[in-house]
């Protein structure tokens, strides 16, 4: 690679001014009208086996390859392609899959006892998270060719566009399943630190690795980089791998505060520091000339991108748990007294094993949705960092990603909500009271809605996929000349490279290869 094309390929991803709040969400708005279709597919037709990962790639990866690229610009059209099809299988009848309301001469089966620490999978977050990752897949490799609008690449330093969100939504995908452990033992939070610290350590240490190896890689092969995303030895591998350890050092704060509320102070931290401590001078002005300044971009984001972890996190509390109020509900439980053993049985509502209330987590998420969306309004109306920065991290941009993230998981839950409505839900106020002990079998008491296998294939090894696909994207950049490549050729990479990554995927979907 000569050193004149590198310099080219620098230009041609720098100085980028982004695109718009309206047009990214059409944008991302494709996704959800196909996992819209492919559930409207599944639940009216009978599905064959041997064409499952053909028609799932067709149906669920192809659309997101499509928005960013050749329909980037008329996304909105997109997405009507995709719904009209949708509205025809509507008109089929549902297919009968449920199971009947027990009868009083039903037999009675001796209920199995429901593991207390596994957490019942949730679809709507499968896909939301498998999701955010093929279009952050997809986008790395894209954005190299010029099929990919310049408005969706990273912005140099204020503007939004689809990539800048990308990062932030995988930060506060990482920050929700960082949850999982505090749910499954809210007592957690109390251990000793530093065992703690030692174990998620270990645990990150080859995504360090991973970003070292990633500095010397691109050192030593004259791939085109861009010094002012993370500086010129800082990579997002690095920033992903410290975002674990900051939060355990948080966690006697998170036992007596919520996540939420704590996300907002550091934002809050994060902004004061940058507009009247000097960081967004140092940021902008300050020439390279030591260690520090070299990576003050990865170095000063780092805050920022905490806060957007933690509110994560508390995403995470309210959407994986049976019910949103499950981990306050266990932190209150941590702090009373035990009681003997003759005391009244535990509340069984705060049982990991506990029937799901979807709908009262949809309420939960709307309202969050909310106060975000308000938050980052506000910070437009009154002008705060002046702009959405990805490159500091910035008051706007933490919770404009908080904001979209929290409004796509709450469209998927409805997704789910509308496509697979439970059959037989006990409530206190029904008529039809059906007790949950009288049902003859644990899928009675209430129907899951199942992500796609391919989605699900994808969010359990995401990481890998990852790793892999930032592989493929540099292999890709030094065996063409990306940025001179016709659409049409482009298109057949990019079509080529997706393909493979969702075949990999789905070879080994029985297995996980890595975990953060």
């Amino acid at each position: 690679m000569g050193d004149s094309y590198k310099k080219a390929k620098e230009a041609f991803v720098s100085d980028a001014t982004g695109s718009s709040v309206l047009h990214i969400n059409l944008i991302s708005l494709v996704a959800l009208c196909s996992i819209a279709l492919y559930s409207a597919l599944s639940s009216r037709l009978p599905s064959s086996r041997p064409i499952q990962f053909p028609t799932a790639w067709i149906i669920l990866v192809f659309p997101l390859l499509l928005s960013m690229t050749l329909f980037a610009n008329h996304a909105a059209f997109l997405s009507l392609l995709l719904l009209a099809p949708t509205a025809l299988l509507l008109l089929l009848p549902r297919q009968q899959s449920g199971t009947p309301l027990p009868s009083p001469s039903s037999p009675r089966l001796p209920s199995a006892p429901e593991p207390q620490s596994r957490l019942a999978p949730l679809a709507s977050l499968t896909v939301y998270r498998a999701h955010m990752m093929l279009m952050t897949i997809l986008a790395i490799l894209a954005v190299d060719f010029p099929v990919f609008p310049r408005s969706l690449a990273k912005c140099e330093t204020f503007g939004v566009s689809l990539m800048d969100l990308g990062v932030g939504s995988f930060v506060f995908s990482q920050g929700i399943v960082s949850a999982i452990p505090l749910l499954k033992d809210p007592s957690y939070l109390s251990a000793p630190a530093g065992p703690k610290l030692l174990s998620v350590t270990r645990k990150v240490l080859p995504i360090i690795i991973l970003g070292v190896v990633r500095v010397l890689l691109v050192k030593g092969t004259e791939y085109p980089e861009h010094e002012s995303e993370y500086g010129t030895h800082w990579n997002f591998f690095i920033t992903l791998a410290l975002l674990p350890i900051l939060q355990v050092a948080l966690h006697p704060v998170i036992k007596r505060v919520p996540p939420a509320l704590i996300g907002v102070m550091v934002a809050v931290a994060q902004q004061m520091t940058l507009s009247s401590g000097g960081l967004q001078k140092f940021v902008l002005d300050a020439p390279r000339t030591g260690l520090i300044s070299a990576n003050k971009e990865g170095i000063v984001s780092l805050p920022g991108y905490l806060a957007v972890h933690l509110l994560g996190l508390s995403a995470g509390t309210l959407v994986l748990p049976p019910s949103p109020k499950y981990f306050s509900r266990s932190l209150k439980a941590q702090g009373r007294p035990r009681r003997s053993s003759n005391a009244a049985p535990a509340d069984p509502r705060n049982s990991l094993g506990a029937p799901r209330h979807n709908d009262k987590t949809a309420i939960e998420l709307c309202s969050y949705t909310v106060v975000w969306w308000t938050l980052f309004g506000l910070s437009k109306v009154f002008g705060i960092g002046d702009g959405v920065s990805r490159r500091m991290v910035n008051f706007p941009y933490i919770f404009w990603v908080a904001a979209f993230n929290t409004s796509f998981m709450l469209g998927y839950l409805l997704l789910d909500l509308i496509f697979f409505p439970s059959k037989s839900v006990y409530s206190q106020t029904s008529k039809l009271k059906v007790p949950v002990d009288n049902l003859s079998h644990p899928s009675q008491q209430q129907q899951q809605a199942v992500p796609p296998a391919l989605l699900e294939a994808i969010n359990k090894n995401s990481l890998a996929l990852f790793l892999l696909a930032n592989v493929a994207t540099g292999l890709v950049n030094l065996t063409i000349p990306t940025m001179y490549t016709s659409d049409f050729w482009a298109m057949v990479v990019l079509s080529v490279y997706a393909f493979g990554v969702s075949f990999t995927a789905w070879m080994l979907r029985s297995r996980r290869l890595l975990q953060l």
